[in-house]
């Protein structure tokens, strides 16, 4: 079975979230190749991540 792009992009962000600035960068890119449903999907997967790495909640920008 093929991983939606949506869970890689998950992965991908999970991976990256030691450093802000990397995290934003994929964040961008994930961006521009999702659906918009699945872009509402990580909207609200990322508002749930991110409570425990406030350091990353100024990538939201990104997403609003």
């Amino acid at each position: 079975m093929t991983r939606s792009m949506y869970s890689y992009s998950k992965s991908i962000l999970e991976r990256v979230s030691f450093d802000p600035k990397l995290f934003c960068k994929e964040l961008e890119k994930a961006i521009k190749i999702l659906l918009p449903y699945e872009i509402d999907q990580l909207r609200d997967w990322l508002l749930q991540f991110t409570k425990e790495k406030p350091e990353l909640r100024q990538c939201l920008i990104y997403i609003n």
